[in-house]
């Protein structure tokens, strides 16, 4: 995705082999398993089978949200130096109100004028969370080096 395309309307990232490849082949997996167990109740270890096959789909799901989480830190760690360096004097002492999904979704808000103004409202109360802050961005700041 070239950067400077990103927007509200496609900033969302979906990775292939995950997404459309590892997922998919375990949820077919789960449900052959279901379908074998239906034909074969007699079998030995058939249950086995399904239990397995729900744990490897529970284990790509747990990853992805493992990753998701310290990406998450990353960036508002990220944030929070960047808003340090970037917000007048009147707003840095504010930063710590941010909530961490208020701080996600600065990242795609731009050094200028604008970034101010949104976390003026975010600490204010008028902003809620990162899709709030995101939907009022006018200049976007593409961010392609997610998970």
């Amino acid at each position: 995705m070239a950067d400077a395309t990103q927007s509200f309307a496609n900033h969302r990232r979906f990775l292939p082999l995950f997404h459309f490849v590892t997922l998919p082949l375990l949820g077919i997996n789960l449900i052959i398993r279901i379908v074998y167990a239906i034909m074969h109740r007699g079998a030995r270890l058939v249950w086995w089978e399904i239990v397995f096959a729900l744990a490897l789909v529970f284990l790509a799901l747990t990853t992805r949200q493992m990753v998701l989480t310290v990406q998450d830190r990353l960036i508002r760690l990220e944030e929070t130096l960047r808003l340090q360096r970037c917000l007048p004097e009147d707003l840095r002492g504010r930063i710590g109100e941010l909530s961490s999904s208020q701080l996600i979704g600065l990242r795609f808000c731009g050094d200028d004028s604008e970034l101010a103004v949104l976390v003026r409202s975010a600490v204010n109360g008028e902003l809620k969370g990162r899709e709030d802050i995101k939907k009022q961005i006018k200049t976007w700041r593409p961010d392609t080096m997610r998970a």
